[in-house]
């Protein structure tokens, strides 16, 4: 069965350096950074106090949510997803579903880590004073994973698939290659996709407990995600959510739709825990694997690829995933592709890394432009050993990139690696 061309229509964004994509695609291009100190981090004693989370005041929520749905809101991760998802819908040109008929031919696959952590903190302080009948109704739709495309569904009305999938760092990249499969197969002509993760202690605690985030640059917050840099001493925690309407071709130009950029495949994996992969590390012969099955499966060569937006979260393994690129690519020194990790400006935004970090990616392409790696003047040796220094610019590079591979890797040994292309 041929496969059909697959494309994205619209767009949404909810980061630590943008509340939408005009401000977001400002940030990329100037290296503005969204990470910020977080005086309650201080007070609850974490070693790092510092985040990326995204700024804005309560009534913004106007615009997306009706007054009863706000009522007893306090999910961030759900707020995030809802603006950045109905953003994306608005971009794409499509109306909202006013009618009493789903949309048969519509659907939504987004992803989450965790939903509602401060409603579930919330509840169980209820639960534990024996007052649960006061929990309210709300309490399980925020709380639930399913939440977030469960809202999205019924908010436009959309009748095919509505599912969340989770898979922790890889989650956004994920969601958008589940989204491409069954629009590729026939099996729907919209999807609605990418990732939120909510912020804040309750989610960021566990990571400051492993010793992985950076605790020097609590005085200098803007300073502290430096991947692939010598000085990189741990990941930034983020929070936030990226969306993508991802549709057919035919639709689109049914539509009259305006087109940011194609998808032409890519594969997702898993190494199994096995070879070096556990838990907490990838392994790398699957990571390899997972970068060469995306370049066959998008029907192109390795030397196709302009550029690489990176997983690459400021850890002792940003050389380790050089190196895979390198042997996945067989290209190294000045023939490896520019690279870089949207991770400098906003931190690890943890499951919504992958849609926010897409979303750069697809603005590269459509807007002609490779943005800069900030905090990375000192190139990791190891590093430099592998690549031309100017292919890890520090600043916004003028060039018409025609085809960027993006790439995921998360906690579970899981990897997702999607290939995007300009659109002609």
């Amino acid at each position: 069965m041929n496969k059909r061309r697959v494309v994205i229509t619209g767009l949404g964004v909810v980061s630590p350096n943008g509340m939408n994509v005009s401000d977001f695609n400002v940030a990329i291009q100037n290296g503005t950074s969204g990470v910020k100190y977080v005086e309650e981090l201080n007070r609850l004693n974490f070693s790092c106090q510092i985040a990326g989370y995204p700024v804005y005041k309560k009534d913004y929520l106007n615009n997306y949510f009706n007054s009863i749905q706000l009522r007893g809101l306090n999910a961030s991760g759900m707020e995030y997803g809802v603006i950045a998802g109905l953003d994306a819908w608005r971009n794409a040109g499509l109306p909202v579903n006013d009618s009493d008929t789903p949309l048969w031919y519509a659907g939504v696959i987004f992803g989450t880590g965790i939903l509602g952590v401060d409603k579930f903190r919330e509840a169980i302080h209820k639960v534990d004073e024996g007052k649960v009948r006061r929990l309210g109704s709300n309490t399980v739709i925020q709380t639930m994973a399913s939440g977030i495309s469960a809202f999205l569904g019924g908010m436009l009305g959309c009748g095919n698939v509505v599912t969340t999938n989770s898979s922790a760092c890889s989650t956004g990249t994920e969601a958008i290659l589940m989204a491409y499969d069954r629009i590729a197969a026939g099996n729907a002509d919209i999807i609605l996709t990418g990732s939120t993760s909510d912020g804040g202690p309750y989610v960021w605690g566990g990571f400051d407990a492993m010793r992985i985030l950076p605790y020097k640059y609590n005085d200098n917050p803007t300073q502290a995600s430096r991947p692939m840099s010598t000085t990189a001493s741990g990941f930034v925690p983020g929070s936030g959510a990226g969306a993508l309407v991802i549709e057919s071709l035919e639709s689109a130009q049914e539509r009259g739709a305006d087109i940011y950029a194609e998808i032409l495949g890519g594969n997702v994996n898993s190494g199994g825990q096995r070879n070096g992969g556990s838990m907490t590390a990838p392994n790398s012969e699957a990571v390899q694997q997972c970068i060469k099955k995306a370049i066959h499966n998008a029907e192109i060569q390795a030397n196709d690829i302009d550029a690489i937006n990176g997983h690459l979260t400021a850890t002792t393994k940003d050389s380790t995933e050089i190196q895979n690129w390198c042997e996945a690519l067989n290209r190294k020194g000045t023939n490896f592709p520019y690279i870089n990790s949207l991770k400098s400006m906003i931190g690890h935004c943890l499951a919504a890394s992958g849609s926010i970090e897409s979303v750069a990616t697809i603005l590269q392409l459509k807007e002609n432009f490779i943005f800069g790696n900030i905090n990375c003047d000192d190139l990791h040796p190891d590093i430099a050993a592998l690549i031309a220094r100017d292919k890890v610019p520090t600043k916004t590079l003028d060039f018409s990139p025609n085809i960027i591979a993006k790439a995921s890797f998360g906690f579970g040994d899981v990897n997702a690696c999607v290939i995007f292309k300009k659109y002609r």
